[in-house]
């Protein structure tokens, strides 16, 4: 017997027509029915939320600066609190070093805040200074200056390699003083030494755009210099950069020299020490020019010296290394990274020059748009 055959689907009426065509409405209203009961139980549908962002290497050597710069702030006033009061020129020296700290956290970003609830800003040192004494802090001061150092050289940003090269050497004037005041041991300043062209004289050719005189010794010669000069000569120097610096360390060895001449004792000994330095510097950056014992080099046989000899030794030294600490930072900013350390070293040790001569310490040596902050 053959199997009957499937009832035929009966034909949907009009009105059920109507209701077919009526099913998506009705399934989306459905939808929006569920997930008004999904969020009504605490379902949500949301974003991931949004992360911290990686701080690239400029970020990472302007959060390091203000870190360093917050934390011998912070350190500064713990030690205040423990600092007899009769104590006056240390105290002093503690609340310059907490106003210029914080001024330099400040001019240099502040501390990163991303918006985000973590409870703290991104990328702050947070201070741990249960108790502090003035050593503790100049600790504090020296190793910032030295990671100072070390950022201004290498960073390719130069306004900021500029800027943190200063606070550096704020820093190893402040840990100077302060250990003095203290008694106890402060930061050792290396003297800087102008570099020696490489044994090619490529960089002397670059700058002066001649060949230079320098270039022609023979390999052993190169080789010894390269290992008793320290580093390399910075990259970026243009000739007339090159011009200035042998100009201004010759000009400021002239003056000093002749004051020199009319002085006694010790301090005539201190003025000569320093016209020598200034002397070989500017040897040094007639050599990287390649117009050492040239025609074309800038030096002359005399200078106007500063009316503010007037003043004295003190006013004379001021005033020139002032000028120089403002050269010296200006290039840390136009040179390339990784070439310019000596410059930083350089800029370092006019400012310890200044403090030497009785300068008043500023937060920001060698910035003069600084100067009012």
């Amino acid at each position: 017997m053959e199997p009957l055959p499937a009832p035929a689907r009966p034909s949907a009426p009009a009105e059920a027509g109507v209701a077919v065509r009526r099913r998506p409405r009705a399934a989306a209203a459905g939808a929006v029915l569920l997930v008004g009961l999904l969020a009504g139980c605490g379902v949500r549908l949301e974003a991931p939320p949004a992360a911290e962002p990686v701080p690239d290497a400029h970020e990472v050597v302007r959060r390091t600066a203000v870190s360093d710069a917050l934390l011998v702030a912070d350190g500064a006033e713990v030690a205040l609190e423990e600092v007899p009061a009769d104590r006056k020129r240390l105290v002093d020296e503690l609340t310059r070093i907490v106003a210029d700290s914080r001024a330099q956290a400040e001019a240099l970003g502040g501390e990163y805040e991303s918006g985000l609830a973590s409870g703290e800003p991104t990328g702050a040192q947070s201070s741990t200074w249960d108790k502090a004494d003035p050593a503790d802090v100049v600790k504090a001061l020296e190793d910032a200056a030295a990671r100072s150092r070390t950022a201004a050289g290498t960073t390719t940003d130069g306004p900021l390699a500029r800027l943190v090269a200063s606070v550096g050497a704020a820093q190893t004037v402040s840990a100077q003083r302060l250990a003095a005041l203290a008694r106890v041991d402060g930061p050792d300043v290396v003297v800087p030494e102008v570099p020696a062209p490489t044994g090619s004289g490529r960089a002397a050719e670059e700058a002066s755009g001649s060949p230079s005189p320098s270039g022609s010794g023979d390999g052993d010669t190169a080789e010894q210099e390269e290992e008793t000069r320290d580093a390399t000569v910075p990259e970026g120097l243009t000739a007339h950069d090159l011009s200035t610096l042998v100009v201004s360390e010759d000009a400021t060895r002239y003056a000093l020299q002749l004051r020199a001449a009319i002085g006694s004792g010790d301090r005539r000994e201190r003025l000569l020490e320093r016209v020598a330095q200034h002397a070989e510097r500017a040897d040094g950056w007639a050599a990287v020019a390649g117009t050492q014992a040239t025609a074309q080099d800038p030096r002359r046989a005399a200078y106007a010296v500063p009316r503010v000899a007037d003043l004295g030794d003190k006013g004379l030294v001021l005033d020139l290394e002032n000028d120089l600490a403002t050269d010296y930072a200006t290039l840390v900013g136009t040179t390339t990274a990784g070439t310019r350390s000596v410059l930083v070293d350089l800029l370092v040790d006019s400012a310890v020059a200044l403090d030497d001569w009785g300068a008043t310490p500023v937060p920001f040596p060698g910035l003069p748009e600084q100067a009012g902050d």
